[in-house]
């Protein structure tokens, strides 16, 4: 797929996203939001590459939506719509069986942090800066920046940031356990690079089991929770050879409903009769 608003590269299994508006700080407009879907989804479709970096091209990492553009998001209904289509974008970068890391520098602020708060991993510069100033153009967040980042920074802070708007530190960031890491100016590649030999030395199953029990476990009460962590144990397991129980059908049942065997045959009939009255 050609992109106008973004680069879009892959090296080996590692994928990388730049965000291609420099002239505009990499403002989200509705063309760059598509086709940040459409390269989320070629990630996610994929199953040779195991990693995503998202960086902005020039000095600035994304300030959110192109503000000049909201007029033309139509009427209410329209802007529902298109919230709606901008949290699934973030919704499925932060699903994907992939590890994300967001590389900031400059300005991360509205959209552009609420893309942050979706990745796995954020390394930014001494210099960024970060917030959702959304308050004082008189609109809301729509995708992120009132509700992952209640869950990262919690809720006072959230109020804090949001009622505000104000433009805060990348040092603030890691302080308040919204971001990872904070480089230096020129070390943000450098860094990115040292990560990515990090993660690539993993049992990489292990590393989609992980991502997907602490996304899911952190939204639902501690024994869910520890539930999600039981079966991944278990899986864990499975597919590192121990997955034979004696009591359980290795496959049988599944290979007995194709060939309509007497294992299916007997379970069939004791079952579909069985206090239907």
């Amino acid at each position: 797929m050609k992109f106008e608003n973004l680069i879009y590269r892959e090296n080996e299994e590692t994928a990388w996203i730049l965000l291609n508006r420099p002239k505009v700080m990499n403002a989200l407009s509705m063309k760059l939001s598509e086709e940040i879907v459409a390269a989320i989804e070629i990630v996610r479709q994929s199953t040779k590459l195991k990693f995503l970096v998202i960086k902005g091209e020039g000095p600035n990492f994304c300030v959110g939506d192109d503000i000049k553009e909201m007029i033309k998001w139509g009427n209410a209904n329209d802007i529902t719509r298109r919230v709606r289509y901008y949290q699934n974008m973030a919704n499925q970068l932060e699903e994907l069986d992939k590890m994300t890391i967001a590389a900031v520098d400059g300005f991360a602020v509205g959209g552009g942090l609420e893309i942050t708060m979706a990745c796995d991993f954020v390394i930014a510069t001494e210099r960024s800066k970060w917030g959702m100033p959304e308050v004082d153009v008189g609109i809301t967040p729509g995708w992120g920046g009132t509700t992952r980042l209640a869950r990262l920074i919690g809720r006072r802070r959230a109020k804090e940031i949001n009622l505000i708007g104000a433009l805060h530190t990348s040092k603030k960031a890691v302080e308040w356990n919204l971001w990872n890491r904070v480089v230096a100016n020129d070390q943000l590649d450098e860094e990115v690079e040292r990560l990515l030999e990090v993660l690539k030395s993993k049992n990489q199953q292990g590393m989609r089991q992980l991502k997907f029990i602490i996304n899911r476990g952190v939204e639902c009460d501690l024994y869910t929770a520890q539930g999600f962590e039981v079966l991944s144990g278990a899986l864990t397991g499975a597919v590192s050879g121990f997955w034979q129980i004696k009591d359980a059908d290795q496959g049988k049942g599944v290979l007995g409903f194709t060939a309509k065997d007497g294992l299916w045959q007997t379970r069939r009939r004791l079952a579909k009769g069985f206090w239907v009255d």
